[in-house]
């Protein structure tokens, strides 16, 4: 199973490296990734995989949001079919 992750926030130092890392602990695969920064502004779209992974989307999403609130960003978790059905013009 594949999942999109959204990243938005101020930049700071360290955002990438926490997402990143709880992605690897929970053995989810990073497949693809964009990141920019637009001003002070960073943003990071991720599709990730869940294949080798025991924890679910919800288990993924309840982690993230700890880093979510302790660096002050904005992180978002769904599955691949719902991100492309809802983006699809």
């Amino acid at each position: 199973m594949k999942a999109i992750i959204t990243v938005v926030g101020k930049d700071q130092k360290g955002i990438i490296a926490n997402v990143s890392n709880i992605l690897f602990e929970n053995n989810v695969n990073i497949v693809d990734i964009s990141q920019t920064i637009m001003q002070d502004m960073f943003t990071m779209i991720m599709m990730v995989e869940f294949s080798s992974s025991d924890v679910s989307i919800t288990d993924i999403n309840d982690k993230l949001s700890v880093a979510e609130k302790e660096m002050g960003l904005s992180i978002h978790v769904q599955r691949e079919e719902i991100f492309r059905s809802m983006h699809r013009i």
